[in-house]
C-alpha cells in the first residue's frame, strides 16, 4: 500500500459549494487519513444570487470556498467562468486535463451527466472528455501526461432518468457529518440566501448568526439521512448489518466506466476507513 500522503482525491463540481454537498463527508475522511483532498468548482458563482451579480458575488463566493476548504484542508480552486453559461468547448477540455494532469489524482470525482443544471452537465462532459486524454501525450503537450488513468466516479444525485444513480461505495459520514455542515455553513450567500430565495424558503432563515448553523442542520441533515436509506443495503454490505442499519448519513459514489477500475486494492487504498 502507497504511503497516506501519496494518494490524492480530486472533487471537480460545477459550483462553489457542488463539491461540499457531494464530497465533504468523504473529505474529512480522507484528510484524516493523511490524504490529499482538492475541491475545484469550474464556475465562480457569479450569477448565483437573487441580489447580488457580477465580479461582487464572484469575488464573495471565492472567498465562501476559500473558508469552507480551511475547515477541512482541503485545497479549494474556483475558475472564473461565469455561472450558467459554461460550455464544453475545447479550451475549457483543455483546461481539465491541464488541471488533472497538474494535481496527479488517484480518484476524480465529478456530476453525472444527467442533472438538472446546464454547468453540472457541461463540468461532467468536459470531465468524461478528459478522462483517457489526460493520458495522450499530444494532447495539451507542454503539461506532461499522466501514465495511467485515474479512477473517475460520480458523486450522489437524486435523479432517475434515464438511470438512476448506481453506487459503488457509500461511505458512513455519521462521525464528521458536523464538519460537513461547517463547510456548507462557510457558503453564506447560498445556504442562508440564494437557495432559501430560490426555493420559497427564506423567510424560515434564522437572522442570527448564532443560531443559522443549527437550522441549517435540521434543513439539511434529512438529506443526509436519504442517502443512507435509499442505499441501506449497501451499507449493510459494506459495515455488516449490524452497524449498516445504524449509519445515520451517508454520502454515495458510482464509478465511471471511462477511468480506471476501481479493484479490490484500489478500494483499499482510496477508501482506507471502510471494512
Amino acid at each position: 500500500m502507497a504511503e497516506p500522503a501519496q494518494v490524492t482525491i480530486l472533487a471537480i463540481g460545477a459550483h462553489p459549494d457542488d463539491c461540499d454537498f457531494g464530497a465533504a463527508g468523504m473529505a474529512a475522511l480522507w484528510i484524516r487519513s493523511g490524504y490529499r483532498v482538492h475541491f475545484v468548482a469550474m464556475t465562480n458563482g457569479d450569477a448565483g444570487h437573487q441580489e447580488m451579480s457580477g465580479a461582487a458575488l464572484a469575488r464573495r463566493r471565492l472567498a465562501e470556498a476559500q473558508a469552507a476548504g480551511a475547515v477541512l484542508g482541503v485545497t479549494y480552486t474556483v475558475l472564473d467562468n461565469h455561472d450558467g453559461e459554461l460550455e464544453p468547448t475545447l479550451a475549457n477540455r483543455r483546461t481539465v486535463i491541464r488541471l488533472i494532469r497538474e494535481i496527479r489524482p488517484d480518484l476524480v470525482l465529478t456530476h453525472r451527466l444527467n442533472d438538472y443544471h446546464p454547468d453540472h452537465r457541461y463540468t461532467a462532459l468536459l470531465v468524461q472528455d478528459a478522462a483517457y486524454m489526460v493520458t495522450v501525450p499530444g494532447v495539451v503537450a507542454h503539461t506532461p501526461h499522466l501514465a495511467r488513468n485515474p479512477i473517475f466516479g460520480y458523486m450522489h444525485d437524486i435523479f432517475q432518468r434515464p438511470y438512476p444513480l448506481t453506487p459503488d461505495v457509500v461511505v458512513d459520514i455519521d462521525a464528521v457529518v458536523d464538519l460537513k455542515l461547517q463547510m456548507l455553513h462557510q457558503h453564506t450567500s447560498q445556504m442562508y440566501e440564494w437557495l432559501p430565495y430560490n426555493g420559497g424558503y427564506l423567510d424560515q432563515v434564522p437572522p442570527d448568526e448564532g443560531t443559522r448553523l443549527a437550522w441549517l442542520g435540521e434543513h439539511y441533515l434529512p438529506r443526509f439521512a436519504r442517502v443512507a436509506d435509499r442505499f441501506r443495503g449497501l451499507l449493510e454490505a459494506t459495515y455488516g448489518p449490524e452497524r449498516g442499519r445504524q449509519v445515520r448519513y451517508a454520502e454515495a459514489i458510482e464509478i465511471s466506466e471511462y477511468g480506471a477500475p476501481l479493484t479490490g486494492e484500489t478500494r483499499r487504498r482510496l477508501f482506507p476507513f471502510l471494512p
